[in-house]
């Protein structure tokens, strides 16, 4: 199996290849870009795009693979911190109950639940009537038990940011602010050149994200109502808060400071290029300037759509087929379709090395009679929150694309 860095620089040639192909066949037709390729040509872009396809996936196996190996070799002390990465894992491991269900079968609920016998008097039929849907008996009509949940995106962000746990306050940790090379050849009895280096310690604070959901007492003693709300929409719409903080968190206390917003995160225009050529050009600020590997790109669906349709000048779509699905990369990262970025502006960098997710504890339920006038209108509250910190260790290891 070749290796990460053997891999990466086969795929960064690949993609200059391919970017350079592009330039070159790029003509505007009426003031839109097409892309004078012949069958040939377009045949010849199609296997270049899967071999860096083939070579991504790949790569992420060899990330994989050497990401074991060090697990493995790695000798930790008891109650050693888990390394940034091997959270989900861990998560893994311990779920055993849902929250509904862990909530359901509390001694607090239970004591709390009292079942009472109910005396229904039928009213008298009157026989005297012609039987009928209408005058008679109605038919009975029961629900199906579906339920047409209300429209909302899939959070996708946090899957691409390793996550770990801390028993902290905050998140600190030492970035190196100066690192002085002069090391060069030195003359016999010369003087030895002198390097630097500086760290700053910096700082994420642990942040609460939270709601409540009122709810009558009848209304709880419905289990199967109570499981669905607490192990789907409650839990959902803090997963949802969640990921609008980790991209446009201002940093405003109790805000995190999202992706989008982080000082040092870099920016390219998109200008007259085509999306594609700013995405690339995006790339290579990331390396050039942070030296890091873009892991992911998340970008609206609405900015894919241009992409998606690009032709050539014979009208052949370049991303494939329309009866295809299409590749889900760009220049060979993933890429992550989502309305939780703008439209307009994308977003890519190595999510893997250079971003973590601290989590102090997970999503937290409570519920309580005592809010308010709650008790003498039997009523309870369902509390849901949850506290995490967002780290970026290399700002400079991502890049906005702007003007899409």
């Amino acid at each position: 199996m070749k290796t990460v860095r053997e891999l990466t620089a086969e795929i960064n040639a690949k993609r200059a290849v391919l970017a350079e192909i592009f330039e070159k066949a790029e003509q505007v037709v009426d003031g839109e870009t097409r892309y004078n390729l012949d069958e040939k040509g377009l045949e010849d872009v199609r296997a270049r795009n899967a071999e860096l396809e083939a070579l991504a996936k790949e790569l992420e196996n060899a990330r994989m693979v050497e990401t074991l190996a060090r697990e493995v070799t790695e000798k930790r002390l008891p109650g050693q911190q888990l390394p940034l990465g091997e959270q989900k894992g861990q998560e893994r491991k311990m779920e055993h109950k849902s929250l509904g269900e862990m909530f359901v079968a509390s001694k607090a609920y239970q004591e709390r639940v009292r079942g009472k016998d109910v005396l229904i008097d039928l009213p008298d039929i009157d026989m005297k009537t012609l039987m009928s849907t209408d005058a008679g008996w109605a038919p009975e009509t029961r629900r199906t038990g579906i339920l047409a949940e209300y429209a909302v995106r899939r959070p996708m962000v946090a899957d691409l940011i390793p996550q770990a746990q801390t028993d902290q306050a905050a998140v600190v940790y030492m970035e190196e602010t100066t690192l002085t090379n002069n090391t060069a050849p030195t003359a016999e009895a010369g003087a030895f050149p002198e390097n630097a280096l500086a760290y700053t310690e910096r700082s994420e604070a642990i942040r609460k994200i939270a709601a409540f959901l009122p709810v009558t007492d009848e209304q709880l003693e419905d289990v199967p109502g109570i499981q669905a709300i607490i192990n789907n929409r409650l839990v959902l719409m803090l997963a949802l808060a969640e990921e609008n903080q980790l991209l446009n968190g201002n940093g405003t206390a109790p805000n995190l400071t999202g992706l989008l917003n982080k000082a040092g995160v870099q920016s390219q225009a998109k200008g007259t290029d085509t999306t594609l050529d700013a995405v690339y050009k995006a790339m290579n600020l990331v390396r050039v300037n942070a030296f890091a590997e873009p892991t992911a790109v998340i970008m609206h669906p609405s900015d894919f759509e241009e992409i998606r349709l690009t032709k050539t000048v014979d009208g052949i779509y370049i991303w494939g087929s329309p009866s295809e699905a299409g590749p889900a990369r760009i220049w060979g990262a993933p890429l992550v379709l989502t309305t939780a970025i703008s439209a307009g502006t994308a977003l890519l960098g190595d999510f893997q090395l250079y971003a973590g997710i601290w989590r102090k504890r997970g999503a937290t339920i409570k519920v309580s009679d005592s809010h308010s006038d709650y008790f003498v209108n039997g009523k309870q509250a369902i509390r849901i929150d949850e506290r995490m910190a967002l780290t970026i260790y290399r700002p400079a290891a991502f890049c906005k694309v702007t003007g899409i």
